[in-house]
C-alpha cells in the first residue's frame, strides 16, 4: 500500500463480536415438598387416617414421602418415577440432594466441575467447549484468543476485533499514529501497523508529486515518484498520460504526438517524425535520419537497409543506379 499501490481504506476482514460469554449456574427451585407421616399428618388432619402412596399402595405413616402434584409418594416410587439423572455420574439425583440444570441437563451438585481442573462450577462463572464444561481460569488458559498488541487473554463475554488471522481485545486496537481505539471505523494497514483515515493521511500516505497530497487509493509510479492517476500529464498539452502510450524528455513526460511535434527527427525521406514507438528502427547518415522503411534507392525504390549505397547530393543510390550515371 506504499508508492504505486492502492493504499484505500477499508473495513475488509476486521470482525468485531462478543466472546464466548460465560455463564453463572442457579441450583433449580425444588419442586416437590417433603413430608412425615405422623406428627406433620396430625397436623394436616383432614383425614382420619395416615396415607397411603399413590404408586405402590404402600401405608407411609411414619415415612417420609414426596407430595407431587397434591399426590403423596414414598420416597422408592419418587425416584423411579420423577428423580433426574446426573449427566455427569449416570445415577439418580435423590430426592433429598441439590440438583442443578445447565441446558436441560441434570448434575448433582458435586458432580458439575470443570473436566479440565475438576474444580466445582457450581457457584462459578464457566463456558463450554465442545460440549464440555470449563472454569473462565481453564478456558482462558487452553482456548482463549491472545490480544495482539497486550499479549494478555481476551477474556470470555469481552469485546474483541479480529483481523487476517490475530485478536485484540476492543480498547487494544488503537491507531499507530494518535492512539486512539479504531472500533468499526475505516482503517489503513501499513507495514504491520494500523491507522486511522485521518492520520494515515497526514503521516504515512506517499505524497503526489504534482499536487502533493495524500494518495490514498489508485495512483501509478514513474520513475520513483508516485503520482495521482488525474495528475500524470503531458507536459506538452496536458493531456492524462494514465493508461496512455508516453515517452520523456529528460525528466518530463509527454503524450506521442507532443513529443513528435517537440523533439522527434524527421525522416529525409517522408519528413514524418522518427519516434521509438512502433517499428522505432531507422537509419542515419551523416545528418539524415530515415525510417528503416523509408530508406530506399532515390530511383528504383529497391530497401537499400544493409546493403551498400551511394549519396548523390540530396540522394542515395543502390549500386544499379549509380552505375548507370
Amino acid at each position: 500500500m506504499r508508492p504505486g499501490g492502492s493504499a484505500g481504506f477499508s473495513r475488509t476482514g476486521l470482525t468485531r463480536f462478543d466472546s464466548k460469554e460465560l455463564k453463572h449456574l442457579e441450583s433449580k427451585e425444588e419442586v416437590p415438598k417433603l413430608w412425615r407421616g405422623g406428627p406433620l399428618w396430625d397436623l394436616v388432619g383432614t383425614m382420619s387416617e395416615p396415607p397411603s402412596c399413590r404408586s405402590c399402595s404402600e401405608s407411609l405413616s411414619g415415612q417420609t414421602f414426596i407430595r407431587v402434584a397434591e399426590e403423596p409418594l414414598c420416597v422408592r416410587c419418587y425416584q423411579r418415577r420423577h428423580a433426574n439423572t446426573c449427566q455427569e455420574c449416570k445415577q439418580l439425583i435423590g430426592y433429598d440432594e441439590k440438583e442443578l440444570v445447565h441446558q436441560d441437563r441434570f448434575f448433582h451438585e458435586n458432580c458439575f466441575r470443570c473436566c479440565s481442573c475438576n474444580r466445582s462450577l457450581a457457584a462459578e462463572s464457566f463456558t463450554q467447549q465442545g460440549g464440555a464444561l470449563l472454569c473462565s481460569s481453564c478456558y482462558c488458559s487452553s482456548f482463549s484468543s491472545r490480544c495482539a498488541a497486550c499479549s494478555q487473554s481476551v477474556q470470555p463475554g469481552s469485546r474483541m476485533l479480529e483481523y487476517d488471522g490475530a485478536a485484540w481485545h476492543e480498547d487494544c486496537f488503537l491507531c499507530s499514529g494518535c492512539r486512539k481505539p479504531i472500533g468499526a471505523e475505516a482503517f489503513v494497514p501499513d507495514a504491520g501497523r494500523f491507522y486511522c483515515q485521518a492520520c494515515y493521511e497526514q503521516q504515512v500516505a506517499p505524497r503526489c508529486s504534482h499536487c502533493r497530497k495524500a494518495l490514498t487509493k489508485g495512483g501509478l509510479t514513474y520513475r520513483g515518484e508516485v503520482w495521482h492517476r488525474d495528475c500524470f500529464l503531458c507536459c506538452g498539452c496536458g493531456s492524462p498520460l494514465a493508461g496512455q502510450t508516453f515517452t520523456s524528455q529528460g525528466e518530463r513526460p509527454f503524450c506521442v504526438r507532443c513529443f513528435s511535434n517537440l523533439y522527434a527527427k524527421k525522416c529525409a525521406a517522408c519528413n514524418a517524425p522518427i519516434t521509438g514507438f512502433g517499428d522505432g528502427k531507422y537509419v542515419s547518415f551523416e545528418e539524415r535520419q530515415w525510417h528503416q522503411p523509408c530508406f530506399k534507392c532515390s530511383r528504383c525504390s529497391v530497401s537499400l537497409v544493409g546493403s551498400g549505397f551511394f549519396p548523390d547530393r540530396d540522394q542515395i543510390l543502390c549500386a544499379d543506379c549509380n552505375s548507370d550515371d
